[in-house]
């Protein structure tokens, strides 16, 4: 059972639609992750820049080389995790780095001094300030609660330098890869004297200069004391522009493959459907040939009944006449089936012509009375050969099919007789090559100018309204722009509706050889009595 073409079409948008949604939603989530990612190493940025500032300050300090304090730090547990213990480290000079329970003096790592303290993990200030960890599970979270204890104890001896801070979470801002300009800001924030309502004071204003915060601005903040009253507030424009900036490879690959993908769908539903248009060809063009082999057997037929029956055999001229209609219909059911075999051979792309120099004299009379003969109406054909022994290089065969394609079409639209002029003539090109024009013209119903740049496609058959008698399969003018453009030629239709219509077949003269194409029309064609530009 073959799936129809239109369900295939539907699997595969639908395929695509799917592949399009899960590519978006993957991007999607892509995006809102790095987001995160990096609104999280901007608050990260802040922390360690202000843990950076710290060890300026205690840098600047051990210039003043005097004690300052002494700052404790619990950690809650023993060595064997069953005793809770603490650790003090006494600042004696500002030179000594406390580091969790150690100090370092002049590049050496000692322990200072351990006794058992209640099991509450504390981080202790000389001046009081005490503050519980309340048992903080991550390492982030007790480097933190760490860092504003350190504060509570080191600000008291000296103030943060604001400017320095600014000044290292630039640097850490462009180590990190974050391009962005900000404004940053220095808050200290809490009650009036009888704690009635929060005010804020700015204390310091810093960040990229020049910059001013848009309507859409963002901020970030970092508090920085135990009390978090002392805030850096970090602002600056939406990270959604950077975010993109740094997915642009991602973003790309992702569009050629989308690209990629539909432009492999789209071919492959091309593909199914030229392949059904291929088999509806088949299946036509067999009809089509079998209608053609038809008329040469009726016109054989008409022309023997007329010899036995209505007494024709009795006129020698007549029976003559008729005995050669019937041999060249033969002849024409002969080159029909070496049409078909023709036919496959070009699809195999092994057809050759038979080149000859074929007499059109000789030639056209015969299609002009086979034509009479078979048409089921008046017809009237008027042949005008100039000069009379004009000879044009062509397939006999096919330069006969195209004739009579072209002389069937115009009996078959014209409305209660048909009055037809076929003109042969030879011309000249502005490049000097000599062709030969074939004129077939009627006075029929004619053909919509919209029409005309599909009369020549496969099974296209022009509208006939109420004339319904005409049959095709429109494969008879696509066989002649096909045969045409074999030997080399050209061809072309000028038509008016009601006044009939105008087909020119183009061929080079000369010898009886593959001939090269005649120029397009529109580019050099100009001829004495017809000009092209």
């Amino acid at each position: 059972m073959k799936l129809p073409s239109k369900y295939i079409a539907l699997l595969v948008i639908l395929s695509l639609t799917g592949i399009f949604a899960y590519q978006a939603y993957w991007l999607t989530g892509l995006y809102r992750t790095m987001r995160t990612d990096l609104e999280r190493n901007i608050t990260e940025a802040m922390r360690i820049s202000d843990y950076n500032e710290m060890l300026v300050r205690i840098e600047r300090l051990q210039e003043r080389n005097r004690e300052h304090g002494e700052v404790s730090i619990s950690t809650g547990f023993d060595d064997e995790g069953k005793q809770f213990v603490r650790s003090s480290t006494v600042l004696h000079q500002v030179s000594d780095t406390v580091i969790e329970g150690f100090t370092a003096r002049n590049d050496t790592l000692q322990r200072i001094e351990t006794d058992t303290v209640r099991p509450d993990a504390m981080l202790h200030a000389k001046e009081g300030l005490d503050m519980l960890l309340r048992n903080q599970r991550t390492m982030t979270g007790m480097a933190i609660y760490l860092q504003r204890g350190l504060h509570s104890g080191l600000d008291i001896l000296r103030s943060p330098d604001f400017s320095v801070y600014d000044s290292l979470l630039n640097a850490r801002l462009h180590e990190m890869n974050i391009p962005i300009r900000y404004r940053l800001q220095y808050l200290y924030s809490g009650y009036d004297a009888q704690d009635r309502w929060v005010y804020t004071d700015t204390l310091a204003t810093g960040g990229t200069p020049g910059y001013v915060p848009g309507p859409n601005a963002v901020s970030y903040q970092y508090a920085f004391s135990s009390s978090e009253h002392d805030v850096y507030r970090l602002t600056t424009e939406p990270l959604g522009g950077l975010v993109l900036r740094q997915m642009a490879g991602i973003l790309i690959t992702s569009l050629v493959i989308l690209l990629i993908l539909g432009f492999s769908f789209w071919y492959l539903i091309h593909t199914i459907l030229r392949q059904k248009t291929l088999e509806e060809m088949k299946s036509d063009f067999t009809n089509n040939i079998t209608h053609e082999l038809k008329t040469p057997i009726a016109v054989a037929y008409a022309a023997i009944d007329a010899l036995l029956n209505f007494h024709q055999a009795d006129d020698p001229n007549k029976r003559e006449r008729y005995l050669r209609i019937c041999q060249e219909q033969l002849q024409r059911l002969g080159g029909l089936v070496e049409q078909i075999l023709s036919m496959s051979m070009e699809r195999r792309k092994t057809f050759r012509l038979h080149w000859e120099e074929v007499h059109l004299a000789t030639l056209l009379p015969s299609l002009v009375e086979q034509h009479k003969l078979k048409a089921g109406k008046p017809v009237h054909i008027t042949l005008d050969i100039v000069p009379e022994d004009l000879t044009v290089p062509a397939d006999r065969t096919h330069l006969s099919n195209i004739v009579s394609n072209l002389l069937d079409n115009a009996v078959k639209y014209s409305r209660n007789q048909a009055d037809i002029t076929v003109r042969c003539s030879n011309h000249t090109a502005t490049n000097g090559q000599v062709y030969t024009e074939i004129c077939v013209s009627d006075h029929g119903i004619g053909i919509a100018r919209d029409r005309l740049p599909h009369v020549f496609d496969k099974f296209y058959r022009v509208p006939t309204g109420n004339l319904h008698e005409v049959k095709g399969y429109g494969l008879g003018l696509f066989y002649v722009k096909t045969m045409v453009e074999k030997h080399g030629g050209t061809v072309e239709v000028k038509s008016e509706p009601g006044k009939g219509s105008e087909f020119k077949v183009r061929l080079r003269a000369g010898k009886a050889s593959p001939p090269t194409p005649l120029p397009e029309r529109g580019k050099e064609m100009d001829v004495s009595d017809n000009k092209y530009i």
